[in-house]
Formats: structure tokens, sequence, C-alpha cells
């Protein structure tokens, strides 16, 4: 850290704060581009504090980034309850929880937040986000809500849809996520959920596939408790045999890195089996490429209060459509990734000087 402090347009010391998970790579990650921009080690509230009710607060004139909870027991038994922190479900409870956390933290006196609460609530519901995005113009696959099982093949029955993503309301990182075709009487339903022995359901990292009625309608049936968001099958496309997608960050509604995922099953998440795609097909495709930056950034410009999203982009088989799947509020870890700007910033760093470029100018 460099011994002449950065300051704001007060003349005060800058300081950052952050709430997340002490030791989690999001925060460490974030601590390395505090310090490396010659700042003070941000402040940390953890969530463990802000659930729990105990009394939370930083440093005056603090600018309070807030991260994900991440992966902690601790953190997910206060919001989800009791239990294996690795079951599908609970993500109503969840979210509520994590609602009043977002409150409490929007209450924190005498700090400047990066992040609009109410905009993260929204991005955190999946069937909220599709709302905002499509009332805006962005492009998204057609959707519907659903309670049951029943419902959901006889919607698609009406609608004429073979096939459809079926995604918890609540849902991160794929958990409880279906690719279902249905024809007929015929049924299969691609997903990392499994039974565990004696866990109920949970979450896997090997990605499986269900052909049975009734065991796709156990799954679902569980899942609808907490609110199921189901869209139309967007055929993406494809590269050496393996489909793919982009996860694009943005900051200050900008893209500044993007990571190209592909599988050769429905999920691309990378925890998943997905692999890191060469970024350079899409670029190298001027109007494509053009057309997913533009609308990555009208996805962002639908949370103009939130300082970065990770922007799910899907693009389609003919190589020209281009459709949002989701925008994430904490959709920025995607470390060792080079940015498409070209400045050498990591996603963190890029936030950081962002919010230092924007004080320098007086805008808030």
């Amino acid at each position: 850290m460099r011994d002449d402090p950065v300051v704001n347009g007060q003349g005060h010391a800058v300081r950052f704060a952050v709430v997340g998970t002490p030791g989690d790579r999001r925060v460490t990650m974030f601590r390395d581009a505090v310090v490396a921009a010659g700042l003070a080690e941000p402040y940390v509230i953890p969530w463990r504090d802000v659930l729990s009710g105990r009394e939370i607060g930083a440093p005056e004139g603090s600018l309070l980034r807030l991260d994900s909870p991440g992966e902690d027991a601790e953190t997910d038994a206060l919001l989800r309850g009791p239990g294996d922190p690795a079951r599908v479900g609970g993500g109503a409870s969840w979210y509520a929880a994590f609602q009043g956390g977002l409150e409490r933290v929007a209450a924190v006196p005498g700090v400047r937040l990066l992040g609009d609460v109410q905009e993260i609530a929204v991005m955190f519901d999946k069937r909220r986000c599709h709302a905002v995005l499509s009332a805006a113009g962005v492009p998204v696959p057609p959707a519907f809500e659903i309670s049951s099982y029943a419902e959901l093949r006889a919607e698609m029955a009406l609608r004429g849809w073979a096939r459809v993503f079926v995604k918890p309301a609540h849902g991160s990182s794929a958990s409880g996520v279906i690719a279902l075709h249905a024809h007929g009487d015929r049924v299969q339903a691609v997903t990392s959920a499994a039974w565990g022995a004696g866990r109920g359901l949970v979450n896997s990292l090997r990605v499986r596939t269900y052909t049975s009625h009734q065991e796709v309608a156990r799954v679902v049936d569980l899942l609808a408790g907490d609110g199921l968001h189901v869209e139309r099958w967007f055929p993406k496309a494809s590269a050496g045999g393996r489909v793919f997608d982009l996860r694009v960050v943005t900051v200050a509604g900008a893209p500044t890195h993007a990571v190209v995922r592909t599988s050769r099953t429905p999920m691309t998440n990378l925890h998943l089996g997905g692999r890191r795609g060469d970024l350079e097909m899409v670029r190298s495709r001027a109007a494509l490429w053009e057309r997913v930056l533009e609308v990555c950034s009208r996805a962002a410009a639908c949370f103009p209060g939130s300082l970065a999203t990770g922007v799910d982009v899907m693009v389609g088989a003919d190589w020209r459509s281009v459709v949002v799947a989701e925008v994430n509020a904490f959709g920025d870890l995607l470390p060792g990734l080079g940015d498409i700007l070209g400045n050498g910033r990591d996603t963190y760093a890029e936030q950081v000087h962002a919010v230092l470029a924007r004080m320098s100018t007086g805008a808030r």
C-alpha cells in the first residue's frame, strides 16, 4: 500500500468495506484489488453477523460493497435453516432471509452502498428479473410460472413446447435446474439434482438424466414449493460438438470481461463439467460480438444502481440471434481470465477503478 492515501472529492481518505464471508476467495480477490489501488484493506462485515442479528457497521464514509454469502455452512443455515448445505430446495426461505439481510445492510449508517439492494433482490428472483428484462425490450426466452409437474406438462402442451428449462425461482449455480424434453409419453430430464442416501434431493457435480415420469414429477413437485420459472428451450450454437454460452461481466454499465462456457450437456456451468471455450470464435464474428455487447449493455441498464452484473448470454444455433438467460448480482467471479478491454484489470480491479474514476469526477 502506498504512503499517500487516495482521497475523495472532500479530501477524505477513501475506505472500502465489503459484506461477505471472511476468507472466501471473492472477499480475498476484492481485497487484493483494493490494496493494489493503494488503499487500506477493506473492512469486512460477515454475512453471519448480518443474518444472525448481531450489530453491524463500517467505518464512517466507507464505500460498502455487497458480495455473495458464498458456500459457508453456517451462513447457509441462517438463510435456509438447518440441514445439509448440499441439499436442493429451500429457495423461498433463503430468499426471505436474504432480503432481510439486504435491508439490514441498507440501514448501516454513514456508508455509501455500491449496489442497490432492491436491484439485487430482483436479480435473485428469476421471475422478476425476466419480467424487468422483457419490459425493457431485452431479448429473453418466452417464459411462464408453474406450481406442479402436472401444471408444467399442461402448460407445455397448451403452448406447443416440447423442450423447456425449469429453474428454481431463487436458485444459483444450476442448483435444481432441469432441462426437460417431453414428447408424447416419453420424457427426459437432465439435471445435476440427485437423490442422496437418506438426504433427499442434493446437488451433484455430475449431470444425470431421468426418463421416468414418476421420477421427474417427484423432482419437479419437490422444487415447486419454492417457485419455479420455466423458459422455452433456446437452441444454442455449438462448436466442436459442444454447445456454448457466455458469461459477460459489466462494470458501471459496460461489458468488461467475458468467458465462453462449453459443454456436451445442456448445463454449461464450469463446476458441472463445462469447459472454458475460445472467446475469439465469438469475437471474430464482428456483427455477432457487437450484438452480444449491445444486449449485455441493455441488460445492465435495467439495473443502474448496480456497480457490476454477470450477464448469461446465449447465442442461437443460427450464430446470429442472442438472448439473455439470466442477470447475476454476484456474477463477477472470473478468476484467471483476461479482460475484453485490454487494460489488464480483473473484474475486481475494474470495479475499484470505476468507483475511483467516478469519485474523481464528482459523480455518484
